[in-house]
């Protein structure tokens, strides 16, 4: 019996030192009191608790401000410098890695352009190379990465395999997973890149405290996810969002019609064609006006779909031509608003090129709190770098 109070006891402890993290998390320096109020603890137990998290380099006390008066009450914070996160977002058009802190703030950013023809091995080196870049922008090495999560173009299973790409030839089967596992001794995540979007969208964008949204990745491409109770719907094998499959949306040529207008003139560089339509629209060109109308009723045709079926309070418009949103979002919400019963609200994203890596550290980020600070974890370690127990997982 009194074995068993004193492992009650220890994981009390444990639990009450987790409630401290997550009121310490995402939050500016705080006093005693402002802790005892946002966890219910008594000041004791608060006090107690924060000299454990000090020792043990989870929390830090933050210099007073110069020029009060009297002997300032110490202020505690969250050390997310502690550790550093890795997002990656390798796309058809684009590679892009963002190293995170704890907290997922982001420290640095680096960018490489690839082409679509590329083969798999080109396009995993252009990755490493924008990885090994930020990292060292930031002075850290791949020995300190705690989590890296990345983000491709394709459809990925729940164990984080690419099972099917219908824009690059030999990305499907692309062993990502095992290659960042040679790379980095840390958990390894893979994602769909337009889920992360969405969760980006969730954690720093226009979706903050949403619980039913449907993202749309509008660019060269069109996809689509959704979050459901504030959280991303992955679906019995991953497949969720995929309705850009079936004709019938008319999601696969849409972009393409778009593109090809007339006002571009030849020879101009892909990757600025959709911009220059965009501008020749918001500058009353009236063909270029004509195709961004037939795009966006291309685009609410899938897109109103999703919304009969999940009903969600917001549709965020995302991806590369959310840029020109201003042109778009009009358009947009008056086609979507025939098709559909009810018209949720419609936001343009705000998070621009970075979306995907965004998403990628946040879901790094979401990772490690599970691991760590959630109630079912084992405790709460010294600050260090998880290391996989096993090969390489999703």
């Amino acid at each position: 019996m009194d074995e068993q109070l004193g492992g009650d006891l220890t994981r009390l402890r444990q639990l009450n030192a987790l409630n401290v993290i997550r009121a310490l998390r995402d939050q500016p320096a705080q006093v005693v009191s402002d802790l005892v109020r946002r966890t219910g603890l008594s000041r004791p137990s608060c006090e107690d608790l924060l000299g454990v998290l000090l020792d043990q380099g989870w929390a830090a006390v933050e210099p007073p401000a110069q020029g009060g008066l009297g002997r300032p009450a110490r202020r505690y914070r969250f050390r997310a410098e502690a550790g550093v996160v890795l997002g990656l977002d390798i796309g058809a058009y684009h590679v892009r890695a963002a190293v995170g802190d704890l907290n997922g703030t982001v420290l640095a950013t680096s960018h490489r352009q690839v082409e679509p023809e590329w083969p798999a091995r080109d396009r995993l080196a252009a990755a490493d190379d924008a990885a090994d870049e930020c990292l060292a922008s930031t002075g850290h090495t791949a020995a300190d990465l705690w989590t890296v999560a990345a983000g491709v173009t394709g459809l990925v299973d729940r164990a984080g395999n690419i099972v099917l790409s219908g824009t690059l030839r030999d990305w499907a089967g692309t062993p990502l997973i095992a290659h960042l596992g040679e790379r980095y001794a840390c958990p390894v995540l893979v994602q769909n890149d337009c889920k992360l979007g969405a969760l980006a969208e969730r954690v720093r964008g226009v979706a903050a405290g949403v619980r039913d949204v449907v993202y749309l990745h509008a660019g060269r491409r069109t996809a689509a996810s959704m979050l459901i109770n504030g959280a991303l719907y992955h679906g019995h094998s991953g497949a969720t969002g995929e309705i850009g499959t079936l004709a019938v949306t008319r999601w696969d040529d849409a972009a393409p019609k778009l593109l090809a207008c007339p006002v571009v003139p030849a020879g101009t560089p892909t990757e600025d064609i959709g911009r220059l339509v965009f501008a020749a629209a918001r500058a009353g060109d009236p063909t270029a006006r004509a195709a961004v109308r037939q795009y966006t009723k291309d685009l609410a045709v899938g897109a109103a779909a999703l919304v009969l079926t999940l009903d969600p309070e917001l549709v965020v418009l995302g991806g590369g031509f959310s840029l020109s949103g201003d042109v778009i979002a009009g358009p947009l919400h008056d086609a979507l608003a025939t098709l559909c019963l009810r018209m949720p609200r419609l936001e343009v994203s705000t998070l621009g090129a970075e979306s995907v890596t965004l998403g990628a550290v946040s879901y790094a980020i979401e990772h490690l709190d599970r691991l760590l600070f959630s109630a079912d974890s084992a405790g709460l370690p010294a600050p260090g770098p998880p290391r996989r127990a096993q090969p390489v997982q999703a």
